[in-house]
């Protein structure tokens, strides 16, 4: 399961006989985040003749979820192609959404085609990518005296604290990589227990 994931979002604009194609990528991890971004954009441009999309959940040559749409473009000219080139480049958790102004030229199906996959490419062109690294959450048990070094431990594993609790003893819940949940067993061998689920 080796794919890129974006870092941040993304616009990029083309212009192409006279229609102005904006392009935005998300990154997302569920359906419902990809959607909400998709409302935002119909508000942001209500006045646009366009708004076509398409996503992929997790690893895009084995996904698990993915979806497009031509939102009132001839079938198969719009959606299919910015998928496309997702695919092509590996890129997973994520959606771009093109939003199109018609310039009064018609572009023919292939001429579609060839336009909302260059306006996905021109997004994908903007894109800082990372490679994908599953986490997961678990939660560490400390004594009071310890619990600096526990957080020590988490930080330079490049794993975060998300929330603390305190009682008789200090619950710290943190994310950090899955591949890295051995080796923070280990290093808390002495400062504090990992909680299995």
């Amino acid at each position: 399961m080796s794919y890129q994931t974006l870092q941040k979002p993304v616009t990029a604009r083309l212009e192409i006989k006279k229609s102005e194609f904006i392009s935005y990528a998300y990154p997302v991890t569920t359906r419902e985040q990809a959607m909400f971004h998709v409302e935002q954009l119909r508000e942001k441009y209500p006045d646009a003749r366009h708004h076509c999309w398409a996503y992929i959940i997790g690893d895009p040559d084995n996904t698990t979820s993915a979806g497009f749409d031509d939102d009132g473009e001839p079938s198969g000219t719009a959606g299919r192609p910015i998928l496309n080139v997702l695919q092509h480049k590996s890129i997973g958790n994520v959606i771009i959404i093109v939003v199109r102004y018609f310039g009064g030229i018609k572009l023919g199906a292939d001429g579609l085609t060839r336009a909302y996959a260059s306006a996905a490419q021109a997004a994908v062109d903007e894109m800082r990518l990372q490679p994908y690294v599953p986490m997961a959450q678990v939660q560490i048990l400390a004594d009071f005296a310890t619990e600096a070094q526990c957080r020590y431990i988490v930080e330079d594993l490049n794993g975060h604290v998300a929330d603390v609790t305190y009682s008789k003893q200090v619950t710290l819940t943190v994310t950090l990589a899955e591949a890295d949940i051995g080796t923070l067993k280990a290093r808390l061998a002495m400062d504090g227990r990992v909680l299995e689920d």
